[in-house]
């Protein structure tokens, strides 16, 4: 089971993590949530009406990591367009933003949070590593943390495609990407037996 889920019976999944791979997960999930950042002021407040109705951004956010986790919802910016065409994308992508993304980062700082919460009570359980076993919900939130650890990984490391996975296996061990390509390697590897064990 080391390094791979496993399904469990009736639903969810098993992995074998060492104290090593519970820190790195860890970290990366209290990095994704830092980048996020804390949700919008209503939340605070506890009035739920005033959450529901809150706006949120409507320009695309500078940081490439963000912009990756948060896409424009309307345009290709590999396909020509003219310039009317443009326009309304843009247009259309600010409306979209402005309504669905305050709930988007929730939902992956929620991903994110469920992630810390099940590693640190795995962690609490006694050291030397041991088994995590995450329910059907668990493994759903875990793979949408996964996945967006790799994206941010993706972005910070410039892969847009798989021939620049293909390139990055053959990095030197001097470079100093190597750490972060061989934990977007391994974070791939777990996210890929995740969704196995999530097929009927």
């Amino acid at each position: 089971m080391s390094g791979h889920f496993e399904p469990l019976p009736g639903g969810g999944a098993a992995v074998a993590l060492d104290d090593v791979e519970i820190s790195i997960i860890r970290s990366l999930a209290v990095q994704l949530m830092e980048l996020i950042g804390p949700g919008p002021a209503a939340e605070a407040s506890g009035d739920p009406l005033a959450e529901l109705f809150a706006e949120g951004p409507s320009e695309p956010p500078a940081d490439p990591v963000l912009r990756r986790l948060f896409p424009d919802a309307y345009g290709d910016p590999e396909e020509p367009a003219s310039v009317k065409d443009t326009e309304e994308q843009r247009a259309h992508s600010a409306e979209f933003r402005r309504f669905t993304e305050n709930d988007l980062r929730a939902g992956k700082r929620e991903n994110a949070l469920a992630v810390i919460r099940s590693l640190d009570e795995l962690t609490a359980a006694g050291g030397g590593g041991a088994v995590l076993e995450l329910s059907a919900e668990e493994s759903r939130q875990w793979l949408g943390a996964l996945n967006d650890l790799r994206l941010a990984i993706g972005s910070r490391l410039q892969i847009d495609d798989e021939d620049d996975t293909d390139l990055l296996f053959h990095l030197p061990d001097e470079d100093p990407r190597k750490p972060m390509v061989m934990a977007y390697l391994w974070l791939g590897g777990l996210q890929e037996t995740l969704v196995s064990t999530l097929m009927p």
